[in-house]
């Protein structure tokens, strides 16, 4: 009974993380333009400076972006661009980002 609550409480944990970043894909896409110059216009770098973000793990992704604008994730470039972003936008980028092919 003690290894089924455990699990259970894990389950319960991944399946609330997974909620909180839930967004919206298409709102994301319209959010992305100042993405594009680096990242592509569909998250698919063609420079190996920056990371493609197409097909990443939507928490993922917002947990980065989240780290960036809040300073604990330092890079010259990222930390002004997330600035300015909501809770709402990061969620709505990393949904977009997350349903792109990475080809």
């Amino acid at each position: 009974m003690k290894k089924f609550l455990i699990i259970a409480a894990g389950t319960l944990a991944l399946l609330s993380a997974g909620a909180a970043v839930a967004g919206d894909a298409a709102a994301g896409k319209a959010k992305a333009a100042m993405c594009a110059a680096c990242h592509g216009p569909t998250g698919v770098s063609v420079n190996p400076l920056w990371p493609s973000l197409a097909g990443q793990q939507e928490a993922y992704l917002a947990k980065q972006i989240t780290a960036f604008r809040d300073g604990t994730r330092s890079d010259p470039l990222m930390a002004p661009m997330a600035a300015a972003l909501s809770d709402a936008d990061i969620a709505d980028l990393a949904a977009f980002y997350a349903a792109q092919s990475c080809k």
